[in-house]
């Protein structure tokens, strides 16, 4: 039986990684994760996910860089307030797992991408009262496609920032009906 779920943004979340001078992985984030899923376990291809990221709830334990990140170089909040995604096919790949093709729209440009969705739980009751299922995606992606363009050249050769982001979300979803 179809049943569908907010995102509950208090327990969700979607992180990033990045290559920061050719030499490390810097990780941020957003909070701001809600959305509604449509879920029925006997029948995963018929899920159906749309998801929206408040784009300023950005940090990466810099204030500074998360003010150049939040700015008209990269995601441009004032005028992009949401990243946004939406399922499109979704096909059973094992216990547990899903693979979900659909709409990313990020900076104003929206892409197809891949979702690996994996330790989807079963449904368990909160302290509320509250069911609830959660689970977890991941995918990667190139920051170029979604005309995320800044980088700055390094004087002992190669570039600022890496082209592909590591996308990693968690999402606790609670029943609505």
């Amino acid at each position: 039986m179809k049943t569908t779920y907010q995102i509950d943004p208090a327990h969700s979340s979607a992180q990033f990684v990045i290559r920061h001078m050719m030499i490390t992985n810097v990780r941020g984030g957003f909070t701001g994760v809600k959305g509604t899923v449509t879920w029925d376990p006997e029948h995963p291809a018929d899920a159906r996910i749309e998801a929206e990221i408040a784009a300023d709830s950005l940090k990466t334990n810099d204030d500074q860089r998360d003010a150049h990140v939040k700015g008209p170089d990269f995601l441009d909040v004032a005028v992009f307030p949401a990243i946004t995604f939406k399922s499109g096919k979704i096909a059973p790949q094992g216990e547990g797992e899903l693979s979900v093709t659909g709409e990313l729209t990020i900076h104003g440009v929206t892409r197809e991408i891949g979702l690996r969705v994996e330790g989807i739980t079963g449904e368990a009751k909160d302290l509320w009262g509250n069911s609830r299922i959660g689970a977890s995606a991941s995918t990667k992606i190139k920051r170029s496609d979604f005309g995320l363009l800044f980088n700055a050249p390094l004087e002992t050769g190669g570039v600022l920032l890496g082209d592909e982001l590591k996308l990693e979300i968690e999402v606790s979803l609670v029943k609505v009906s």
